[in-house]
Formats: structure tokens, sequence, C-alpha cells
């Protein structure tokens, strides 16, 4: 084998490994893994994108070509790789939470369609809080964090280095245990908002017993729960980016060596 041939397979066996540390952002971290865009075009973005760290990531080093160290290898890139999309995964999955809470609070919740973004059924105020989150994410220049941060995971698990199993489960754990405390704060001006009304026409009730609290407390939550979500959705861009941040940088520091 000739030395050409022999860089030759050492970059493409170093590319494998690199686009299977970049696979599972696109099939579990919004809206890299949307269902609005087609399979075959998530597929060449992240071919794209590993064509781009792969020079980052092999640096030089000399991935084995036996088949079970190369397959060793490219499962140890698929773990940390769904460690590090699973914590935006809990981002984005705070707003659904979030959307959910509010879908019960003001009866959404009856009539329920398919999210675009997840391909699952769910609630009017869900499909919201998602493509609100989607539309903020990209307004800030969320894909070049994640991008960057995933460049960055190599310095944290080089391509041959193996990373601390233990410190992988306790951020996946932290990440999904922060998942109902960031739906609160975003649902939590709407949710005080329900809160109040629901105090309003208790009282009314007692006030005036003649009147149908069921019949006119339904709507009017309705309009209270528009109105107030509309009104705190712009502050939730801030809130968004801060939490992106948060993130990534999370994701990197359960990515240690073992």
């Amino acid at each position: 084998m000739s030395a050409v041939e022999g860089l030759g397979q050492n970059q493409l066996a170093g590319f494998v490994l690199v686009l299977a540390r970049i696979g599972p952002l696109f099939m579990l971290a919004p809206p890299f893994s949307s269902k609005m865009v087609p399979l075959r075009a998530r597929a060449v973005v992240a071919i794209g994108i590993a064509i781009g760290i792969a020079p980052i990531a092999l640096h030089g080093q000399a991935v084995p070509g036996e088949a079970l160290a190369l397959a060793g290898l490219a499962l140890k890139e698929v773990l940390v790789g769904l460690a590090f999309a699973f914590a935006l995964a809990c981002l984005f999955a705070a707003f659904t939470t979030a959307g959910s809470l509010l879908d019960t609070s003001m009866g959404f919740s009856f009539g329920s369609l398919v999210d675009p973004i997840t391909g699952a059924q769910s609630g009017q105020m869900v499909q919201i809080y998602s493509l609100v989150a989607i539309a903020v994410f990209i307004a800030i220049g969320g894909d070049a964090w994640v991008i960057q941060g995933l460049a960055k995971s190599y310095e944290a698990v080089p391509l041959l280095a193996s990373p601390s199993l233990a410190a992988l489960g306790a951020g996946a754990a932290a990440a999904f245990a922060g998942i109902l405390a960031a739906a609160l704060e975003v649902a939590a001006p709407v949710l005080l908002a329900l809160l109040l009304a629901d105090v309003a026409f208790g009282v009314v009730s007692r006030v005036v017993p003649q009147l149908n609290v069921f019949a006119v407390g339904f709507p009017v939550k309705i309009v209270v729960g528009l109105l107030v979500a509309g009104v705190s959705l712009p502050f939730v861009a801030g809130w968004l980016s801060d939490q992106l941040q948060l993130s990534v940088e999370s994701a990197l520091s359960s990515l240690r060596l073992g």
C-alpha cells in the first residue's frame, strides 16, 4: 500500500468517525432533526459539516484500519454525539413542555394537531412555542453555535480517546431534570395570568351565582392566555440565547475523558 493510499484511507476513516458523532444531532435535536426537512437534505448537510470538521478532528492522527477497532471507535463517536445532541434536545423539550402546560390550562389540549417540528400530535400552544423557539434559534445564530460546539467537542474528547461514561450519565440526567424548571420559566407569565383569571371567576361566581362561569370563563381564559403569551414571547429570545450557551457549555463539560 502506497503512502497516498494509506493517507486516503486514514482520511476516509476519520470522516466516517466524524459523521458518526454528527449524525445524532440530525436525529435527535431540533431544528436539525425537524420533520419539515427531508431526510436526504439532512443527510447532505450532515455530510457537509463532517467534511468541514474532519480535518480538525483528525489533526494528523492515524485512525486504526482494523474493522473491529474502527467499529468500536464509531460506537464511541455515536455515544458522544448522542450526549451532545441530548442537551440541545432537552432545551427544545422545555418549550414543548411549556406549550403543553398552557394547552392544558387554556383547554387547547382537547383539539390536537400534528406538530410539524416533531411529527407528533400536540396542542396549538405546543406548536406556537416550538415554532417560535426554532425562529429565535435561527435568528440568534444558534446553528453556528452548535456547530462550533461540535468542533470544540474534539478538544474535550479527541477522535481516538474515550469519554467518561459517569460524566456522560450525569450530564444527561442534569439536562433531563432541568426540562420542567425551564418550561415553568417560559410559561410562568401565562400560567400566572390564567391563575388570576381563575381566582377572578371564583370571586364572580360567589358574587353573582346565577352567572354561568364555565360558559364565560372558557373563552376569556383563551383570550387572556393568548394576549399574555403574545406579550411575553418576545422576551423569550434573550432567555433562549442564554440557555443555548449554557446547554452547549454543559454538553462540552460532560464530555470528559474516561
